[in-house]
């Protein structure tokens, strides 16, 4: 059995450009769905954070409208509260790449405020990138990306076909307006070719060892792409 390492945000607010606190977390399916798929594989998740702080959960992830009704948000917020792993993360500083076969990143818009800027993550994604371990980053996660600076002062990601929450989701979603950024845009600023599928439906794009999911959908495909490649 291999250890998957999911590395979540610590931050429970995402400020936007006027300075409000807007209230966010980690997207329950997006840490659930990929769990589900790599434990029924036979693998360990270990969480870790900024900090080693317990993942807040974006609340708003658990309503009936993102779940298909009450009895799908039911089940994610079950099977969210049957996940161990998330209530005792280690400190993201203490990761030692070695001890993971693979690598995950949930989204919500928390990795907007604090992986975005995060050097610690970056060079754990430089590195993951360089050992061609299986490297998974779903929705809002790819902010992250921008943290990822490699030897040259460049983006390690520059130059990588990828995914990641679109402008036009964004704006269906009503925060486009009050971000001081936005995703898609920054990872064009960073030179990756961003691949922008239909907005909510599920699009996965893999480019060497890195796997990336546009939105809260493609996290299990995300997910089973990454086991095709764990073997």
């Amino acid at each position: 059995m291999s250890k998957i390492l999911f590395v979540m945000t610590g931050a429970d607010q995402w400020t936007l450009a006027d300075g409000t606190k807007h209230p966010t977390g980690f997207w329950a399916e997006e840490a659930v769905a990929p769990y589900e798929a790599f434990k029924a594989a036979g693998h360990e998740v270990v969480v870790a954070t900024p900090g080693g702080v317990v993942p807040p959960l974006d609340n708003a992830s658990l309503a009936p409208q993102f779940n298909g009704g009450e009895e799908g948000a039911k089940k994610v917020a079950d099977a969210l509260a049957s996940i161990s792993e998330i209530q005792h993360p280690i400190k993201l500083e203490d990761v030692n790449l070695d001890d993971y076969a693979a690598v995950f990143y949930p989204g919500g818009h928390g990795p907007m405020e604090d992986l975005a800027v995060d050097a610690t993550s970056g060079k754990l994604l430089v590195d993951t990138l360089a050992s061609g371990k299986p490297l998974g980053v779903v929705c809002h996660a790819p902010a992250a990306l921008l943290a990822a600076t490699d030897a040259d002062g460049g983006n390690a990601f520059a130059g990588y076909r990828l995914t990641g929450f679109s402008n036009a989701e964004e704006t269906q979603g009503g925060l486009a307006a009050g971000a001081k950024w936005l995703l898609q845009d920054r990872l064009v600023e960073i030179g990756a070719d961003y691949q922008e599928g239909e907005p909510w439906a599920p699009n996965v794009v893999v480019d060497r060892n890195l796997v990336t999911g546009q939105n809260p959908a493609s996290a299990g495909p995300a997910a089973a792409e990454m086991l095709k490649r764990l073997g």
